[in-house]
């Protein structure tokens, strides 16, 4: 608590420990991405490309939680290093369509036993029932935040 006593009681606070647990979480990803040449922020492109095809840049920076200029810069390195490719020119509108290329696909591969690699770890201390429970609620927290219902 703050002083004052007004503040958040951190060794009680759910969002706290969600936040404490998420830096945790992208930490260790980051640490088993950084040898294959990838951060977090290429991998969610990637993984984004690989199950939806064609999203736009606004799209993938949207899933991948970046600004959309930050998602155009990594997509044009990525197009330079042959793991995506976009139009040169949008087929409708102003959209440019990303695909993964095989090139792609194998780095996303290699990343994504990485990244699996961290996530089991993570729930290693749970049963079955205990994930499924977690990732309910955490789905309920996330729906009540998101359709406003969990605002002030």
């Amino acid at each position: 608590m703050s002083q004052s006593g007004a503040g958040v009681d951190l060794e009680k606070s759910l969002g706290y420990l969600l936040k404490e647990a998420s830096s945790a979480l992208r930490a260790a990803m980051e640490e088993v991405l950084r040898p294959l040449g990838m951060n977090v922020t290429r991998y969610a492109c990637l993984e984004l490309l690989a199950q939806r095809p064609g999203l736009s840049n606004s799209e993938l920076a949207r899933g991948a939680f970046v600004t959309r200029q930050s998602m155009n810069v990594l997509l044009q390195t990525l197009e330079r290093e042959g793991h995506v490719t976009r139009p040169a020119e949008a087929p409708v509108g102003r959209t440019l369509p990303t695909r993964l290329t095989p090139r792609g696909r194998r780095s996303l591969e290699e990343a994504s036993v990485a990244v699996r690699s961290v996530e089991v770890g993570m729930l290693a201390g749970m049963s079955e029932a205990e994930q499924s429970e977690a990732f309910r609620i955490l789905q309920s927290m996330s729906h009540s935040l998101c359709d406003g219902s969990g605002g002030a």
